[in-house]
């Protein structure tokens, strides 16, 4: 799964948009490079968003079989 995609279906970001958005200013890095948003997310990744006055990092458990994923689902996706 894209990472945009991956951002939206967790809800780490509001929508995909935001997500390329972030990705393209190199506010968003996986295993410690700055990733793409067409970067493949895979279970293990750990993906740190950074935000005007928060930084969020997070290790994926899963990846999603859809795009769209439930609100209560979306926080099993990591840690």
């Amino acid at each position: 799964m894209r990472l945009d995609v991956f951002l939206k279906a967790s809800r780490l970001c509001s929508g995909r948009s935001l997500a390329q958005k972030f990705c393209e200013a190199g506010r968003v890095s996986i295993n410690g490079s700055t990733a793409k948003s067409s970067h493949a997310v895979k279970p293990g990744d750990e993906i740190l968003v950074r935000r005007r006055n928060t930084l969020t990092k997070v290790r994926v458990l899963s990846v999603p079989t859809l795009r769209q994923v439930s609100r209560k689902d979306a926080g099993t996706l990591y840690e």
